[in-house]
């Protein structure tokens, strides 16, 4: 038996699967293509998370769209975040090329030109499904880790939010988040310290500082209503096929803090409200997250945790993670080691630092007696990759360097024209593309502030009315009095009277004559 023949054996036998599954390419050796020799991803063990990886130029997006469309095709809906905006293509059939012909003759499976059912989404003011979520469904913990607070500001998140949900307040935005804030150490200082004890200004300044840097980076956006239902991730078309939902995020790659609040948000969602679906054959949704660099860079201590325990748990909901990124050292080791599939596209060595990721990028691949995986990393071209699955019982198959099979949507982008035509048939953006701004704890606290000053002031009033009415009595009492000390006795006046004292006085000279 040749080699190559005993290669093929190798693969077949590693690829053996019984339930469904998305045959992405064929392996190779030496450079060359095994006919036949086909990578098979058991669908059952997609909800295991994966990677796709490779340096910029390799073939990593195109890679995501094969498995996006094929998942598709299979009635698994998809959840694309898309950082470069080059992936809504998807929605037109491809036009072919001969080159695309020959890689599929070499890789042995036919090729068919179509489009998918394709719905765009959007956390900015481009157009497409707005997303959003409101500030009340985040709750106390997961803002407080998304805001990086220490543990004495996460007190005071929790004491905010308890108030809100004993005075059904509802915080649908940050605007209303920061007016209770306020309102904690302001006006409402008395009921909060009876209630619920102190808080410190420091805190609650501290707490708004941080609120302003996400207003900052576009959040003010996504906070409010209508909020995004995450079954609407779900949807099937009328051919069976999955939706493929491309969240475009090319206005905000500078805003990494925007972009990991959305997902862990969507993530949190998802598992609160996706039933258990425990050891199905089939994912229920797969999320592909491009430059998941940006997420991982910018992330707290805490936010990486809250991320791995997320990643652990989600895959009982059916939930599959895809991280697209240059190189496996960007994603944490605790999140790389719960990565099922990883493809990997070449690496280039250019620096000595370069090689030294290429060296700790081949220890996450399986041994293999037909490949150096140093070597194979650098020598790799476009469209090319490592692959290492799951085989249905969970085991790792084969490594094999595999030709990749092409798109069968277009490889770019849809014109504004395209762009605009499909949103115009679209459902979800007439059930979310309308604001609400329904009365929350914004309006109710600017209400209720309004109603205690204006008790106050009619309190004021008529402590000043009672007052000046006891000055009027106290100075009219007064003034009686005067007025009766200074009146004479009729008596007193005819005794004091002129007359009188003539009289007298003439009555008292006849006396002393005689």
């Amino acid at each position: 038996m040749s080699k190559t023949e005993e290669f093929f054996n190798h693969i077949t036998e590693g690829n053996k699967t019984k339930g469904d599954f998305i045959p992405i390419g064929a392996a190779m050796l030496d450079g060359e293509t095994v006919t036949g020799a086909h990578i098979k991803i058991p669908l059952k063990t997609m909800n295991r998370h994966g990677l796709i990886a490779g340096a910029t130029g390799t073939g990593k997006t195109k890679s995501l769209q094969v498995f996006a469309e094929n998942l598709s095709d299979k009635g698994i809906p998809v959840l694309l975040m898309d950082i470069k905006g080059d992936l809504s293509g998807i929605a037109k059939p491809s036009p072919g090329h001969p080159k695309i012909d020959e890689r599929h003759e070499k890789i042995g499976l036919p090729f068919e030109p179509k489009n998918f059912p394709v719905e765009i989404l959007t956390l900015s003011e481009q157009d497409g499904v707005r997303l959003r979520a409101t500030v009340s469904e985040f709750g106390p913990v997961l803002l407080s880790r998304i805001l990086d607070l220490t543990e004495a500001q996460s007190g005071v998140i929790a004491v905010l939010f308890q108030y809100c949900d004993d005075n059904k307040l509802p915080i649908l935005d940050l605007k209303d988040f920061k007016k209770i804030l306020h309102y904690a150490t302001n006006e409402g200082k008395q009921e909060f310290t009876e209630a619920y004890g102190r808080i410190s200004t420091a805190s609650t300044g501290a707490i708004l500082r941080k609120i302003i840097e996400l207003e900052q980076q576009g959040a003010d956006l996504f906070f409010g209503e209508t909020s995004f239902d995450t079954q609407d991730l779900l949807r099937i078309d009328e051919d069976g096929r999955g939706y493929i939902n491309i969240i475009r995020l090319t206005d905000i790659q500078d805003r990494p803090k925007l972009f990991s609040t959305f997902m862990l948000s969507l993530l949190a969602e998802i598992y609160s409200t996706f039933p258990e679906q425990g050891d199905s054959d089939r994912p229920e949704l797969i999320m592909f997250i491009d430059e998941a660099h940006l997420i991982f860079n910018e992330a707290s201590k805490p936010l990486i945790n809250q991320i791995e325990s997320i990643v652990k748990l989600i895959r009982s909901k059916g939930v599959g993670l895809y991280f697209v990124t240059q190189n496996p050292t960007d994603v944490p080791e605790a999140v790389l080691g719960q990565l099922g599939l990883k493809v990997q596209h070449a690496l280039r060595a250019f620096t000595a630092k370069d090689r030294k990721a290429i060296k700790l990028t081949a220890q996450n691949y399986p041994d293999s007696d037909y490949y150096n995986t140093t070597d194979v990393l650098t020598s790799l071209g476009i469209g090319e990759a490592l692959v290492s699955a799951l085989d249905e019982k969970g085991r790792p198959t084969p490594l094999a360097a595999t030709m990749m099979r092409a798109p069968m949507s277009r490889m770019d982008v849809l014109t504004d024209l395209e762009l605009g035509e499909l949103l115009s048939k679209s459902k979800l953006v007439k059930k979310y593309n309308r604001t609400v701004d329904r009365e929350s704890a914004y309006e109710m606290l600017n209400e209720k502030i309004e109603k205690a000053e204006a008790e106050e002031a009619k309190e004021q009033a008529k402590k000043e009315r009672e007052a000046l009415k006891k000055a009027e009595s106290k100075h009219k009492t007064t003034s009686t009095r005067r007025r009766s000390s200074t009146r004479m006795n009729p008596i007193v006046k005819v005794l004091t009277s002129a007359t009188f004292i003539r009289s007298v006085f003439g009555i008292l000279t006849k006396v002393m004559k005689k």
